[in-house]
């Protein structure tokens, strides 16, 4: 058994912290993409209307980028929920491998925690790359008083990127 053992111990305090942490990001990464298919509509039509680009500038000269095809937006948007789904996945594997090493050595638990970057990849290319890249820029989705996403794609993003930094720092010698 662990020297670390008891509850109140730093080393496993802060490994449960760790654990509940990406398992928060995994729930969120889930529940986002259920959300989105079982009220596919809602957001759909965000989608709709950034790659649309129909509530932009009027005479912007960038429109030469919209997309006015409803298979495409529901490839693009079928992208998003997979992206979304697929990090909330990859994010509760590495919460439940997190979850069975929290007693284990210093270096059994390092390794429950390789998957936590591959998680945060993930939803970095879905609210970054995606949202704020291809939406903001190419599809000028910050020109929209209605449709503009940028702000909690920037939240999502930066959120797991402090969580996978937090994850990845050494362990402290107790």
């Amino acid at each position: 058994m662990s020297r670390w053992c008891t509850l109140l111990h730093p080393v496993f305090i802060n490994r449960a912290a760790k654990t509940v942490i990406i398992g928060s990001l995994a729930a969120f990464g889930l529940l986002v993409a259920f959300n989105n298919i079982t009220d596919y509509a809602s957001n759909f039509t965000f989608v709709r209307h950034t790659l649309s680009m129909d509530t932009t500038f009027a005479g912007n000269a960038l429109m030469w980028r919209a997309i006015s095809s409803p298979l495409l937006w529901h490839g693009a948007y079928g992208l998003i929920i997979a992206g979304e789904a697929l990090t909330g996945l990859v994010y509760a594997c590495a919460a439940l491998q997190m979850a069975r090493a929290i007693r284990a050595d210093t270096a059994d638990f390092g390794r429950a925690c390789a998957l936590v970057p591959a998680g945060t990849a993930l939803g970095f290319v879905i609210w970054f790359l995606g949202f704020s890249v291809i939406g903001a820029e190419w599809f000028v989705m910050w020109q929209s008083a209605s449709w503009n996403g940028q702000q909690p794609a920037f939240r999502f993003f930066i959120t797991m990127l402090a969580a996978c930094i937090y994850v990845q720092q050494p362990e402290q010698a107790q």
